[in-house]
C-alpha cells in the first residue's frame, strides 16, 4: 500500500467522522413508541386503581345518594358531580402521567436521551400525549359509569362537558411534568395525591361552590382546578363561560409549563 493510498483513506475516514449524525425525523417522535409508552402506564395497577376506579366508586356513593335531587338553579346533583369527579379523574391520571418523569430520571433516563437520536422535546411530547390519552380514558369511564347510573343530560352537554374536563386536564400533564422535574422519585406520587385531593377540594369538585361559604369561593378562583370545572359544568348549568375561568386554564397551563421547561433544560444540561 503506497503513502498515497494511505493518506487518502486516511482523509476519507476523517471526512466520514465529521459527518453530521442525521436526525430522524419529528426529533425522533414515532406512534409507536407512544403506544408503548400508553401501554405501559397501563400496566401500572396502583395508577389504574386511583385513576379509573377511585374517581367512579366515589361518584357510585355521592352521586347514586343523590339522584333525583336538584341544586337551586334546577341542576340535577348527580350529572353535577358526575362531570366534577370526570374532571377530578381526568386531573389525576394527566398529573400521574406527567409525574412519572421522576421514575425515569431517577433509572437514569436522562443521561440516556443523549445517547440515542430521540430529542428531548419528542420525550416531553410522547409523556404529554401519554398522559392525556389516559386523561380521556379516566373521563370516558367516569361518563359510561353516570350513564348506566341513571345520570340523565342533553347529547351536546355529554359531548362538550366530556371535552371540556378532557382538554382542560392539559393543565395537570403540564403540572405533573413540572413536579416530576422537581421531585425526587421515591416521594413524587405521595407528594401528589394528597395535593391534588386539597386542590379538588378547594377548587369546587368534591362539594359546589354554591355550597360552600364565601370566602372559599373567593379562595377556589385562584385554584387550578376552579377553570377546568367551571367550564366543563357551564355545559350543564346553561352558562356561558366566563372570562375568569379561561384565563383560569391559560394562566396555570403557561405557569406550569414554563416552570417544567425550565427544570428540564435544568436536567438535561447536566447529564
Amino acid at each position: 500500500m503506497t503513502a498515497k493510498t494511505m493518506d487518502a483513506k486516511t482523509t476519507d475516514a476523517a471526512a466520514a467522522a465529521v459527518t453530521p449524525t442525521r436526525r430522524p425525523a419529528l426529533g425522533g417522535f414515532s406512534a409507536t413508541f407512544l403506544v408503548m409508552e400508553i401501554r405501559r402506564m397501563l400496566r401500572n395497577r396502583r395508577t389504574l386503581v386511583f385513576v379509573l376506579v377511585m374517581p367512579p366508586l366515589f361518584f357510585l356513593l355521592f352521586g347514586g345518594a343523590n339522584r333525583g335531587q336538584h341544586l337551586d338553579n334546577g341542576t340535577r346533583v348527580n350529572a353535577y358531580i358526575m362531570i366534577s369527579l370526570a374532571v377530578y379523574g381526568a386531573m389525576v391520571a394527566t398529573t400521574s402521567g406527567g409525574a412519572m418523569v421522576a421514575v425515569e430520571r431517577a433509572q437514569g433516563w436522562s443521561r440516556q436521551l443523549r445517547l440515542t437520536p430521540l430529542h428531548p422535546a419528542a420525550y416531553v411530547a410522547t409523556k404529554v400525549l401519554t398522559a392525556m390519552a389516559l386523561g380521556l380514558l379516566a373521563v370516558v369511564i367516569q361518563f359510561t359509569v353516570g350513564a348506566v347510573s341513571d345520570v340523565r343530560m342533553p347529547a351536546h352537554v355529554w359531548l362538550f362537558a366530556g371535552l371540556a374536563a378532557w382538554l382542560g386536564s392539559l393543565v395537570f400533564a403540564a403540572f405533573g411534568l413540572f413536579v416530576g422535574y422537581l421531585a425526587p422519585a421515591e416521594n413524587v406520587m405521595q407528594f401528589l395525591g394528597p395535593i391534588l385531593a386539597i386542590l379538588a377540594l378547594f377548587g369546587g369538585l368534591f362539594v359546589p361552590l354554591e355550597v360552600l361559604p364565601h370566602v372559599m369561593q373567593q379562595i377556589a378562583k385562584f385554584t387550578p382546578v376552579y377553570g377546568v370545572g367551571q367550564i366543563a359544568r357551564s355545559w350543564l348549568i346553561g352558562e356561558s363561560v366566563s372570562g375568569a375561568a379561561v384565563a383560569n386554564v391559560v394562566l396555570w397551563t403557561a405557569g406550569f409549563g414554563f416552570g417544567a421547561a425550565r427544570l428540564f433544560r435544568r436536567d438535561t444540561a447536566r447529564v
